[in-house]
Parts: C-alpha cells; structure tokens; sequence
C-alpha cells in the first residue's frame, strides 16, 4: 500500500485548493444550465430570548419573519467572483399577554445568475419586495432554522415551544394486531 503524500505541503494544498475551486464552478456552471441558483450561507447575527414574570393562563404565540434588506454581494471562486444577494432577516416569537419574545437576526446568501440579481435588487429597491420564486427558497431556509432555534431558546427560559409540537392522541392508537391475536389465542386454551 503506497503512503499518504502530507496535506500540509504547498504543492498538494495548492493542487486540493485547485481541485476543490474547479468543482464549484462547474457546480455553479450546472445550476445555471439547470435555472436553478441555491442557498449557500446561512447565520444568525443576533439572538435574543426574554421571558416576562407573572404569565398565567393562556398565551398567544405570534411568529413573525420579514426580511429588512437585499443587498448584492460577490463570492470569491477562486480567481473569479460570482454573483450573490445577501438577505438580510428578522424572525420574532411574541408570547402574549406580554409573556416574553424571542428575537433572531440573521443573513442568507444565495447564488443567482445576473440578470436574476438585478431583477431581484430592482424590484426590492422599487417596492421592497422580492419575486416568489426567490423569495420561497429564502423565507423556507430561514423559517427552518429560526424555528428550530427558537424551539431551543423557548426551552432554556421556560417558554412554550414558539411552534406546535406533534401529539400523541391514545384514542386513535389501536392495539397492535399481531399482539390482539396471540391474546386469542390463549383464551382458546
């Protein structure tokens, strides 16, 4: 079995590094062949999770997500830059009457080709709105990850959960048929 050349060696970094940036920009070149651009950096900038004495009874949830920029942004590939917007979000989970919040800030960056850049800046700039097709694939990225983060921010300050958790109804649960069987059996015995 032949040995491993050392990755720390400039001449393999180099030769990996080439590699790697190779690859991306044929993915990038698929994705525009395909009209398909995609979501490649997501972070929070901001978390901020408050909870309000004296709560009782019955609370409201209201989850709120509004985008508060667009701005374009370029990504270094290598010795070439591809366009890129860069959204910029707020999401809020408000537990009424004045129980608490939950406030998280953050940015997405998506790929786009750039005539779809500079559609989507112009419209955003003209009417601060952006087209859906864009706008499903940025709204779903960040109501993914803010609800489950905010799902744990609720849990460490004792909030109910910002999004309806799945529940067990033991009415609906039937007893498993292979155990109905072998319990008729016996009585036959």
């Amino acid at each position: 079995m032949g040995s491993l050349l050392p990755l720390h060696a400039p001449r393999e970094r180099e030769m990996l590094y080439k590699l790697f940036v190779s690859h991306t920009v044929t993915f990038i070149k698929w994705m525009k062949i395909q009209g398909s651009m995609t979501v490649v950096g997501f972070g929070f900038t901001r978390m901020e999770a408050e909870r309000k004495e004296g709560a009782r009874g019955r609370l409201d949830i209201n989850n709120n997500l509004s985008i508060r920029a667009v701005e374009k942004t370029a990504l270094a590939l290598g010795k070439s830059n591809q366009e890129a917007l860069r959204f910029l979000f707020s999401f809020t989970s408000v537990y009424e009457p004045d129980a608490g919040k939950i406030t998280l800030d953050g940015e997405i960056l998506d790929i786009e080709d750039e005539q779809t850049v500079k559609d989507v800046l112009a419209e955003w700039n003209n009417n601060k709105k952006v087209p859906q097709q864009v706008m499903a694939r940025i709204l779903n990225t960040a109501l993914n990850r803010c609800n489950v983060q905010a799902l744990l921010l609720s849990r460490e300050i004792n909030l109910p959960p910002p999004i309806p958790m799945p529940r067990v109804n033991v009415k609906g649960i039937q007893e498993n048929p292979a155990v109905t069987e072998t319990k008729k059996a016996k009585k036959k015995k």
